[in-house]
C-alpha cells in the first residue's frame, strides 16, 4: 500500500510506524509531506520513507491527513484528488473531517481515526468513523489493532460530543487547577492533589497549539467554569446536592472520604 502522510508531526509519524510495523499485515510504502520540508525529512530519514513537496502531483493508494483540526477541510480539498483508493484522517475532530471527505472524495473509501493518546503512550484506544469501507480502510484498521490498540467505531456526532468532556472540559479543569493553585511543600500534598499534579504535568508536557486547537474545536470549558462557580457560591445544602450529583451511581464501596 502506497500511503502519503500529510503532516510529519508526532501523529503522522505514529501512522507511519503503525502501518510499517512488523506484524501489521500491511506492506506500506510511506511518503511524508509537510509544509516544512525539514520536518518531513526528519520524519522520513530514520524510517526509510520518501518525502514529497506539498505542491507535488503524485498519486497514492491512500492519503492520511495528520494535520491540525482546523486545517483538515482545506487539506482534504487539496489532497483528495491525489488519492486512488482511500482518504483518512487522524486529526481528532470528526464532523467537519467526514463532511469534507464526503464532498471531495465521494467515490473513495473514507474513515476518520482519533488516537486517544499521545504517541509516547501507545498503545491505546482509537475512535473510528468508517464513512465508506473497503479493503484499504479495513487494512488500516487492522494494522492499528495489530499494534495493540483497541479500535472502536462511533459516529462523528458521538465522538465530538464526547471530546467536549474528555478533552476540552478535562483539560480546562486541570489547567485551571494548576493556574489557580499555589506552590506548596511536597509534604502537604494529599492523594487527590498529588494525582492532580501528576495529571497537570502530563497535560502541560504537550504543545500549547494542540491544546488551543482542542479548546477552539470543542465546547466544554465554559461548562467546567460554570460548575466551578456554582460550587464556589453554594451554601452547605446546595454543595451537598452537587456533591451527590458528582458521586453519581457509583458503587458505595468505591467512595472514599
Amino acid at each position: 500500500m502506497d500511503v502519503l502522510v500529510v503532516g510529519a508531526g508526532e501523529i503522522g509519524r505514529w501512522v507511519a510506524d503503525t502501518l510499517g510495523a512488523d506484524g501489521s499485515g500491511v506492506d506500506a510504502d510511506v511518503t511524508f509531506t509537510d509544509r516544512d520540508p525539514d520536518v518531513a525529512a526528519d520524519a522520513a530519514d530514520p524510517r526509510g520513507a520518501e518525502t514529497a513537496p506539498p505542491t507535488a502531483e503524485t498519486t497514492h493508494d491512500a492519503i492520511c491527513l495528520a494535520v491540525p483540526m482546523s486545517a483538515v477541510p482545506e487539506a482534504v480539498a487539496a489532497y483528495a484528488p491525489r488519492a486512488e483508493r482511500a482518504v483518512v484522517d487522524v486529526s481528532g475532530e470528526m464532523t467537519a473531517a467526514v463532511a469534507a471527505m464526503r464532498e471531495h472524495a465521494p467515490d473513495l473509501e473514507r474513515a476518520s481515526y482519533h488516537p486517544l493518546f499521545a504517541p509516547p503512550r501507545v498503545p491505546g484506544n482509537v475512535a473510528c468513523v468508517v464513512d465508506e469501507s473497503g479493503s484499504t480502510v479495513e487494512a488500516i484498521s487492522a494494522a492499528i489493532e495489530a499494534g495493540g490498540n483497541a479500535v472502536f467505531e462511533t459516529t462523528a456526532a458521538e465522538h465530538d460530543g464526547a471530546m467536549e468532556s474528555v478533552q476540552a472540559g478535562a483539560h480546562a479543569a486541570i489547567l485551571a487547577w494548576r493556574l489557580a493553585g499555589e506552590d506548596v511543600r511536597e509534604e502537604f500534598h494529599t492523594p487527590v492533589s498529588r494525582a492532580l499534579d501528576d495529571v497537570a504535568d502530563t497535560v502541560t508536557e504537550g504543545a500549547p497549539a494542540v491544546y488551543a486547537e482542542i479548546q477552539d474545536a470543542f465546547d466544554g470549558a465554559d461548562d467546567v467554569a460554570a460548575a466551578a462557580r456554582e460550587i464556589a457560591e453554594a451554601d452547605a445544602e446546595h454543595f451537598a446536592a452537587l456533591y451527590e450529583r458528582a458521586r453519581g451511581d457509583r458503587d458505595p464501596r468505591d467512595r472514599h472520604e
